[in-house]
């Protein structure tokens, strides 16, 4: 099952919307048509990244610019099914093609078994980086020129929740809920790993 994408805007320090692409395209829209001179950005929760927003039209067009569209299903085919394998060119060193070489089920099979592997040892690591970065290029955006950024940003690297907590205190309360959401509360649509 594909994450919930979600999607946040701001003008200025305050949040507009929060949801789906389309509800925040429509905010956006409202927010700049109600005041020209409005400093409006749409983040994508799960990156933290800024997202363009095309608000050109009636609500309606932009409205309908941004529904969600049901994936179309594929047409069934002859043959073997997609498994949703994808081949590449791995580049390794002999002694590791030696070793793959002997390992059963072949090469594929023993390098998806040592990524499975990994994603496995490492995946609440992997989820904390995601989460810091989210965190980051949003508080980049936004938050760059307010008081306490660069240390929140150092406490925010240092996994220190209690300090980033006290460093952004002074912030917007919009600002500061969202970007503690990012970054320890988990917001940005990460999945658990499948076993």
């Amino acid at each position: 099952m594909a994450p919930v994408l979600t999607y946040t805007s701001f003008d200025g320090h305050r949040r507009i919307a929060s949801g789906s692409l389309q509800a925040n395209a429509l905010a956006v829209k409202q927010a700049i048509e109600s005041n020209a001179a409005a400093s409006v950005l749409t983040f994508d929760d799960r990156t933290g990244q800024t997202v363009e927003v095309d608000t050109r039209g009636s609500d309606q067009q932009v409205a309908a610019r941004f529904a969600t569209r049901e994936p179309a299903a594929e047409a069934r085919g002859r043959g073997r099914p997609r498994l949703g394998v994808i081949a590449r060119e791995v580049t390794l060193l002999p002694r590791h093609w030696d070793w793959l070489a002997t390992q059963p089920g072949g090469a594929s099979v023993a390098l998806r078994k040592l990524v499975e592997a990994a994603r496995r040892a490492n995946g609440d690591k992997d989820r904390q980086r995601r989460a810091q970065e989210r965190a980051y290029h949003f508080m980049l955006a936004l938050a760059g020129d307010l008081p306490g950024y660069e240390e929140a940003t150092r406490a925010l690297f240092a996994n220190d929740a209690q300090r980033f907590g006290d460093l952004i205190a002074g912030w917007p309360a919009d600002l500061r809920e969202h970007a503690s959401q990012l970054a320890f509360g988990g917001l940005g649509g990460e999945e658990a790993p499948s076993e």
